[in-house]
């Protein structure tokens, strides 16, 4: 039974039962058919037949005792009343025999019960007309006649008549009492039958309940109650529950029932320590999001006054490249009127032969050369106050400056004992010529000074310039630092609240796993989520990347506040 299923085996086990209950069924049908049929012949066969034949004799009797009867009256009212008595008996003898024809013609009917019948019917056709003869003999006052033909005829024949009526009595007798023989043998057949597949029934009913019931507890292990109380406990969420299973037991539900217990148990215990870990782990991940979060945000005001310095330095930059093309123009302008000077102490040096033919040609040369000194001097002037504005990177070109204004001011010392010297001029020309040589020879290193300055002053230009530019690019890449850092801040935000909700799924998990009993279990309630100083979220404020937002520099003391605040922070834990 063991390799059938349940259901294989109480549809063997009632449809057994069945095959057996559906056979008794039809066994004590056919019976009770057999027994109906039997009682049916005997009933409407041989009874049937048998009242019949009763009521013919005990007519003929009434007609025989009739006639007499007329035969021995005398009184008329009795004629009249035997005469009735005679001719309702006669009608009787007819109507029944008609009937008992009848019922002979059946094919039940044996032939020697027909046999019979058609005698008697034989005989009382005889015999009904004596009678009848006698009666109205006896109705005529024929006494005599009556008694002679009562004693001749009719006695023979009413003798015939009843012996062969007690003849069909007695077959009808014999047939009765065999039928009744039948029908108690097939009774105690049938009952027999019955009682045997009855029996047989019981016995293996209780063989196949017997051996179900066995199968059933062999296939659960335990009793269905046993069975439900230990499911309760499981859905309850105890597994401390001992389950008493049999060594020899692995294929029951109980056995199964041991084994998941056993899963639950090291799911649950292996489900309860890492719900603890990741407790542990999304609230360490929470406390991390929330300290880089305020470092983002302590990042990202740095980052906004780093902006706004980087302005002020983009902005003082162009200025020094202003001031450094407008002294490009200067010195240029300058090597032009030293480019200028140099041709004119050449020309000197070339009429130095005619100076003593024209003292006012002089005169007017040596005025030409104190102007060209004191524009040299303004100039120089100029180019020293454009190279205190220079700084550091000016510093050289004021020496410059310093050295052509110190010529420019001998120069015009030198136009001037010129010009007091001009009485003497004739005697003096050598001197005069050695003197515009050595202008010439300055003039000529002047016109160098100038140039090396002007180009100088072109490579500050052009390095002010790139300068200029490098920080309008680094204002550019600190601004869109600054967008970043704040976008990193929003995601930060998300992170902590991402973590923050880990902790609460965590927290909940834990609390779930918690209603699970384990021997080794201990139920740890959830660890609380740590208190925090609620921040306001950072806004999100993207910069255009062509051009930053201009911000106002913060105070020199506030940023040194923010950037000792972000140099603290233990920035190695991430």
């Amino acid at each position: 039974m063991d390799k059938f299923t349940v259901r294989t085996q109480l549809t063997l086990a009632f449809g057994l039962l069945v095959f057996f209950l559906i056979g008794i069924s039809i066994l004590s049908v056919r019976s009770f058919s057999t027994f109906n049929a039997g009682f049916d012949q005997y009933v409407n066969g041989i009874t049937a037949r048998a009242n019949t034949a009763h009521r013919v004799r005990d007519a003929i009797d009434m007609r025989a005792v009739a006639a007499r009867n007329l035969v021995l009256v005398t009184k008329p009212e009795d004629l009249e009343i035997e005469r009735k008595q005679v001719l309702q008996a006669h009608a009787d003898v007819v109507k029944n025999m008609q009937q008992l024809l009848q019922l002979a013609q059946l094919p039940e009917v044996s032939d020697e019960v027909r046999a019979i019948i058609s005698k008697i019917d034989s005989i009382e056709k005889r015999y009904a007309p004596v009678a009848l003869g006698i009666v109205d003999l006896a109705l005529q006052k024929k006494t005599e006649q009556a008694i002679v033909k009562m004693n001749e005829e009719c006695r023979p024949l009413l003798a015939a008549l009843v012996a062969a009526s007690d003849e069909y009595f007695a077959l009808t007798d014999r047939h009765s009492a065999v039928i009744l023989q039948e029908d108690k043998e097939h009774y105690i057949l049938n009952r027999n039958i019955l009682i045997g597949a009855s029996l047989l029934s019981i016995v293996l009913a209780g063989l196949a309940g017997w051996l179900i019931t066995r199968s059933l507890l062999k296939a659960l292990g335990a009793e269905p109650k046993q069975l439900c109380d230990a499911v309760s406990l499981l859905a309850a969420g105890d597994l401390t529950g001992k389950l008493s299973v049999a060594p020899t037991d692995s294929v029951s539900v109980l056995s199964a029932l041991q084994r998941m217990q056993e899963s639950l148990t090291t799911v649950v215990s292996s489900v309860r320590q890492d719900s603890d870990t990741v407790s542990l782990a999304a609230e360490e991940i929470s406390t991390g999001n929330s300290d880089l979060s305020l470092r983002t945000e302590q990042q990202a005001s740095s980052l906004e006054e780093t902006a706004s310095s980087m302005e002020e330095l983009t902005s003082t930059v162009r200025k020094n490249a202003e001031n450094a093309r407008e002294a490009n123009v200067l010195a240029t302008t300058a090597s032009d009127v030293a480019s200028k000077g140099g041709a004119v102490v050449g020309q000197v040096m070339g009429t130095m032969d005619l100076i003593s033919e024209s003292s006012r040609k002089i005169v007017d040369i040596i005025s030409v050369i104190d102007g060209i000194a004191f524009q040299t001097n303004i100039l120089a002037l100029n180019a020293a106050v454009e190279a205190a504005r220079a700084g550091e990177q000016g510093r050289g070109f004021a020496v410059v400056a310093t050295e052509v204004r110190g010529l420019a001011q001998r120069s015009a010392s030198a136009a001037k004992e010129i010009k007091e010297l001009i009485d003497d001029s004739v005697s003096r020309v050598d001197a005069g010529s050695r003197l515009a040589a050595q202008a010439g020879t300055t003039m000529s290193e002047v016109v160098a000074s100038v140039a090396r300055v002007s180009n100088i002053i072109a490579e500050i230009t052009v390095a002010s310039q790139e300068q200029s530019t490098g920080i309008e690019q680094i204002n550019q890449a600190v601004a869109q630092m600054d967008s970043v850092t704040q976008q990193n801040a929003a995601l930060v935000e998300e992170a902590a609240a991402a973590a923050e909700s880990l902790r609460d799924q965590a927290s909940h998990l834990v609390q779930t796993v918690s209603i699970f009993k384990t021997h080794d279990s201990h139920v740890a309630a959830p660890a609380p989520a740590p208190a925090r100083a609620s921040r306001k979220p950072l806004r999100l404020v993207p910069a255009p990347a062509s051009s930053p937002v201009k911000r106002q520099a913060a105070p020199a003391k506030h940023r040194s506040v923010q950037a000792e605040a972000v140099t603290a922070g233990d920035w190695e834990e991430f």
